[in-house]
């Protein structure tokens, strides 16, 4: 199947301002995106400079002039069109079996309040079995704690303020799952990008970013959702980090408007893919992968959402 994503966002600017951008899809998905299918486009055109940081993630560095900044993208994803796999026989690992680059994602963070809720976690789920089960259970346990609002979105509220609160849009339910994760001793981290009404009735509300999370289990991430609480179809992660902190869309050094935000995700056919991308689909790819020079996490050293 074919997802056809991007987003148009503008800003006013008082004064020339610098921005780091995690505007791309993340280079581990690179297979999935096609030829000519993301390319990032910057009104008015200042020089922007490409870098991979510590997550991972293919941010973008710029000064925009004073006046009106215009992002826009437009790309084309080629998926498999099965849900997030389950695995079930995935196990924990004890903690000194945990990669060095992992161990991180056990530490409390900007958003993820580990030290406050551990009491809470280990006293709702260390009855529950270890690995698989116990993830899918917190997951079961944010859903049925937080009501969705985006009403009610607001840039700063932490995990422990969510469950406090009892309301949130996705990045609280995925913070508040994330940080009960860590309580257990479960490497968890924060993800975001598209995810589109693909496989479920069509959610009236505007279409935005999304969140989610990873964790870490029998030596490789697996992907959980909280605030859906489904294996979903069509996820296209952007940035992951230790919590939004780490994976914000634009980061601006200065005074802004956000005066525009729009958000695009859908499965589009064979032919409206190939129209934008302006060449032919192939049996088996659907497209040559984006060209040019691939963007690793080796190339440099070592937020909302619906």
């Amino acid at each position: 199947m074919y997802i056809r994503y991007g987003f148009d966002l503008a800003y006013e600017l008082p004064q020339a301002t610098p921005f780091t951008l995690l505007l791309h899809t993340h280079p581990s998905i690179a297979s999935k995106v096609l030829d000519k299918g993301e390319q990032l486009v910057v009104t008015p055109e200042v020089p922007v400079a490409d870098f991979v940081d510590t997550h991972g993630n293919h941010g973008s560095r710029l000064v925009a002039p004073a006046g009106h900044l215009r992002l826009s993208l437009r790309g084309i994803a080629k998926d498999d069109g099965l849900p997030d796999p389950i695995h079930p026989e995935a196990g924990q690992h004890p903690i000194q079996e945990v990669p060095a680059d992992v161990l991180r994602y056990l530490l409390p963070s900007r958003y993820c309040e580990v030290d406050k809720l551990g009491p809470l976690a280990w006293r709702n789920f260390a009855a529950i079995q270890e690995g698989w089960e116990r993830v899918q259970a917190v997951c079961d346990w944010v859903h049925e704690s937080i009501t969705f609002d985006y009403q009610q979105a607001r840039a700063d509220r932490t995990a422990y303020e969510a469950l406090a609160e009892r309301v949130g849009v996705c990045r609280d339910f995925t913070h508040l799952a994330v940080t009960l994760c860590r309580c257990l001793n479960i490497p968890a981290r924060y993800a975001t990008g598209y995810l589109g009404d693909i496989g479920v009735p069509r959610d009236p509300n505007p279409m935005d970013f999304s969140a989610w999370f990873e964790v870490y289990l029998g030596g490789r991430w697996h992907t959980f959702d909280a605030r859906h609480n489904a294996r979903r179809i069509g996820r296209l992660v952007m940035a992951y980090g230790r919590d939004a902190a780490d994976a914000a869309f634009t980061t601006s050094y200065g005074p802004h408007i956000l005066s525009h935000f729009s958000v695009v995700t859908e499965e589009v056919t064979g032919q409206e893919a190939a129209a934008q991308l302006g060449e032919p689909l192939t049996p088996d790819t659907g497209a040559t992968p984006r060209g040019g020079t691939p963007v690793t996490a080796q190339s440099v050293p070592p937020a909302v959402g619906s």
